[in-house]
C-alpha cells in the first residue's frame, strides 16, 4: 500500500533549510495542549525562543525553566504528517530528547485524564510509511519507555502501559474497525503517536509519549466526557513531560 524508500537522505532535507542553535535546549516536550504550553509560559516566566515559519502562519517554540534547566516547549499541529514535519524541524534546531503529551480517545474503560504510557503505536496513517520499512505497529523507544515509566513511579502519578492506534481518519472510527483494533490491543486512539515515533527512530532521537484518556469509544453511542477542559492534568502533563525529557537528556 506504501512506497518504501531506504535512502537516507531526501531531497530537501530539515538541516539544509534550519541551522541548530546555540540556544536551542537539547530536552524538549511536544504537546498538543497550546492553551497548556501557553499556561506553563506564563507561570514559569518563559520566552519564545523563535517561530517555526509554516504556511498555515508560524509556529512558536518556547523555552521554559523546570527543575533548575531549561527545556523546550513546542506546541504540535494536529495530525501526523504536521507532526511529522515539526518534529523534523526541532532536531535540525538541536532538541535531541523528547517527551510527548497528548489526549487520546479510549478504546477500553479508562477514567477522563487516566495516563496511558505508550509502548508502541499501530501505524494506521501516512506519516511513519515514509521513515520505517512496512510493518504494523512501530514500537516505542526502550530506553524512554523505561525512564518515562521511572518518572512517571517516582511521581506517584498512577498510569497503565499500552498501544495506541493512531489514525488519519478521525471521523472513520466505524464499530468494526474499533472492534478491530481493541483484538489487536489497542487502548486508545489519536492522530501522531506512530508518526512522531518512526521520524524519531529515524533521525536517532529520544522519544518517550504519554496520552490522557479523553472521549470514550467503548460504547454503542461515543461518549465527549468533556475530556478537553481537564487543564488540570494537561498542565500535569506538561510537567511531568519536562522531567521526562530532561532525565532522558542525561547519559
Amino acid at each position: 500500500m506504501f512506497e518504501y524508500d531506504p535512502n537516507p537522505s531526501a531531497l530537501i532535507e530539515p538541516t539544509a533549510l534550519i541551522s541548530p542553535r546555540d540556544d536551542m535546549p537539547r530536552a524538549c516536550v511536544l504537546t498538543w495542549f497550546r492553551d497548556a504550553a501557553e499556561r506553563a509560559v506564563a507561570d514559569t516566566f518563559g520566552r519564545r525562543i523563535l517561530q517555526l515559519q509554516w504556511e498555515d502562519g508560524p509556529r512558536p517554540v518556547y523555552e521554559i525553566e523546570h527543575e533548575g534547566r531549561p527545556v523546550a516547549l513546542a506546541p504540535m499541529p494536529v495530525g501526523g504528517a504536521p507532526s511529522a514535519a515539526a518534529l523534523e524541524e526541532l532536531i535540525a534546531l538541536g532538541c535531541r530528547s523528547f517527551a510527548a503529551c497528548g489526549g487520546a480517545g479510549v478504546l477500553r474503560p479508562l477514567p477522563v485524564g487516566g495516563l496511558v504510557l505508550v509502548t508502541s503505536a499501530l501505524r494506521d496513517e501516512g506519516a511513519s510509511h515514509h521513515y520505517l520499512p512496512p510493518s504494523r505497529v512501530v514500537d516505542s523507544d526502550v530506553h524512554a519507555v523505561t525512564v518515562l515509566r521511572d518518572t512517571l513511579t517516582d511521581l506517584g502519578v498512577p498510569f497503565s502501559e499500552g498501544r495506541t492506534w493512531t489514525t488519519d481518519g478521525i471521523y472513520r472510527e466505524t464499530p468494526e474497525r474499533i472492534r478491530r483494533r481493541t483484538e489487536e490491543g489497542c487502548v486508545t486512539v489519536e492522530m501522531e503517536a506512530a508518526s512522531v515515533a518512526a521520524v524519531a527512530r529515524f533521525r536517532g532521537v529520544r522519544l518517550a509519549q504519554v496520552l490522557y484518556g479523553g472521549d470514550d469509544l467503548t460504547g454503542e453511542v461515543w461518549d465527549e466526557r468533556s475530556w478537553q477542559s481537564r487543564h488540570d492534568v494537561r498542565d500535569r502533563l506538561i510537567r511531568i513531560a519536562a522531567t521526562a525529557a530532561l532525565r532522558l537528556e542525561l547519559p
